[in-house]
């Protein structure tokens, strides 16, 4: 399998852990390689929620929620920490299922958030 086809695997996994909260937020990229997800916001504008986008070296997925709440960390494993790249974004070069299910679950408890604080 080449770098193009995991790149796209891993891509489509990880869009699919975004696609499961699209209903309650607004769709704003949707195309090869790209994916993100914003909430009405504040006073109507829109705020950046999660994406996920290939990249040259890695797919990188932004959970803008871990930056905003970073004790949503508090819990994560080591594992998927060291895919960390900043405060909010995690990268991977190919699928490995535990983290996936981790990520996910980050990914709902942020999104709580998110509907907590009123801002979908």
């Amino acid at each position: 399998m080449t770098k193009t086809d995991d790149f796209k695997r891993t891509f489509e996994t990880l869009r699919d852990i975004l696609k499961k909260h699209e209903k309650k937020l607004s769709v704003v990229a949707d195309k090869r390689g790209e994916y993100s997800l914003a909430t009405g916001g504040r006073g109507g504008k829109p705020m950046c929620v999660a994406g996920v986008r290939i990249g040259k070296s890695y797919v990188s997925y932004h959970l803008m929620t871990v930056y905003a709440w970073p004790e949503l960390l508090d819990e994560v494993s080591e594992e998927l920490k060291r895919r960390m790249q900043g405060k909010s974004c995690f990268n991977f070069r190919s699928i490995s299922p535990g983290l996936m299910k981790e990520l996910a679950k980050l990914t709902k408890a942020g999104f709580g958030r998110v509907k907590q604080g009123g801002l979908e």
